[in-house]
């Protein structure tokens, strides 16, 4: 029986605020470092599930190409800052929060108005200046979803008049890198050592985005071991083996 080498999975780094993690496996068989890291990789970038803001209504606005009265950024640059909204929804219904806002001074997320079931996560973000007669008003759809949604896939002919669709990012994890270098298993140095770096949005923790993220690549992966007997098999021996 050719027995494979037992990887182990260690946090190196966690930032304080457990938004950015450095985590290291090794020995990996020769390869598996680059197929684990670029699987991860697209994985956590593209499958996990998050929450976003779908669309925006904005007083007084019926397209994204306005301007708002009082109002010193133009409702494209409002959008774009909205984008960056990161919040958790602890609940399977849309939700709609809400700005209301008059004065001069900067709106950010923190002036959101929400219900429990809904955590701004980023109050800081800025989202607009408002001139000293200034006022917006704007009303955010927010829903639970999965990877990205374009604009134009969150219309609905049930949208009210001024409604504008928006790009839709719902993954939590915002940045991820990953290296490969040889490590050494007693007299053979052909081994892969895997670090993966991920950056997230703090609805989820790099460790726990790791773990889904590998929970959907076994799910699939499952399909093909499924496939025979002899597969099931050999992969209970070699694990039996591992754990000797």
């Amino acid at each position: 029986m050719i027995e494979i080498e037992k990887p182990e999975f260690e946090p190196k780094e966690i930032s304080e605020d457990a938004k950015y993690g450095k985590f290291v496996v090794e020995p990996l068989e020769r390869g598996f470092g680059n197929t684990l890291g670029n699987s991860l990789r697209r994985i956590l970038l593209s499958s996990l599930p998050g929450a976003a803001v779908t669309s925006v209504q904005i007083d007084g606005v019926l397209h994204e190409f306005s301007t708002i009265e009082g109002v010193v950024e133009d409702v494209a640059s409002i959008i774009l800052n909205v984008k960056k909204l990161a919040l958790k929804i602890y609940s399977d219904e849309e939700k709609v929060i809400e700005i209301d806002v008059k004065g001069d001074g900067q709106v950010t997320a923190a002036d959101i108005t929400h219900d429990s079931d809904v955590e701004i996560l980023n109050p800081e973000l800025f989202i607009a200046t408002l001139a000293k007669n200034g006022h917006l008003r704007m009303r955010m759809y927010a829903k639970r979803g999965r990877g990205y949604t374009p604009a134009d896939q969150n219309k609905r002919e049930d949208l009210p008049i001024g409604v504008i669709p928006i790009d839709s990012i719902y993954t939590p994890v915002s940045r991820v890198n990953f290296q490969v270098e040889n490590t050494r298993v007693g007299q053979s140095s052909d081994y892969d050592k895997l670090s993966l770096d991920v950056w997230t949005d703090g609805s989820i923790s790099p460790r726990e985005a790791i773990s889904l993220g590998a929970k959907i690549l076994t799910e699939h992966l499952n399909i093909f071991v499924d496939m025979t007997h002899e597969a099931q098999t050999y992969c209970t021996r070699a694990f039996k083996q591992i754990r000797r």
